[in-house]
């Protein structure tokens, strides 16, 4: 038992030494020395995304400039979550960036949000699967796609995913 014990004790010690919590996700990630490039990118990224939850970021424990990193932002609203994750993959010079974000809307059923996001842009392709249940919203220059599902009458959660090759 004692045995177990240590071994838990150890295995959640090494997840904590990898895992930070910071103020913000670009200030935590200069702080565990990912890629500078990538860092920036992090910063734009985080502002245009107004992110200021609970922030965690996993990084490389002993060259973390050279490997990609994973940072997570959760934020609680009145009227649902957002949860946004992006993986940096620093290449030289180069960062490629992934994103996630999910939200979960609990005022607004996902037929109003795809109305809204149509008048917002007419061009958008919006494909519609199991009587309404799923929708997924691409718009015509393929940066994202928009996943809907519907949880009920005034329930949705919405999947955005986004990969961007920005270079330097």
């Amino acid at each position: 038992m004692n045995h177990f014990f240590r071994i838990i004790v150890l295995t959640l010690g090494g997840l904590i030494a990898n895992t930070v919590i910071a103020a913000s996700l670009s200030s935590d990630a200069q702080e565990r020395g990912i890629n500078s490039t990538c860092a920036s990118y992090l910063g734009q990224i985080e502002e245009s995304y107004k992110l200021d939850g609970l922030n965690i970021t996993f990084a490389h424990t002993s060259d973390p400039s050279l490997y990609p990193s994973l940072h997570l932002s959760s934020k609680k609203y009145n009227n649902g979550t957002s949860i946004f994750s992006a993986t940096l993959s620093p290449d030289g010079e180069y960062c490629y960036v992934s994103t996630v974000h999910v939200t979960q809307v609990n005022t607004q059923n996902c037929n109003d949000i795809t109305m809204l996001k149509v008048a917002e842009d007419p061009t958008v392709n919006v494909t519609i699967y199991a009587d309404g249940d799923y929708s997924i919203i691409t718009p015509e220059n393929n940066i994202y796609q928009l996943i809907l599902v519907n949880n009920g009458e005034n329930s949705c959660t919405l999947t955005e995913s986004r990969m961007m090759w920005p270079g330097r």
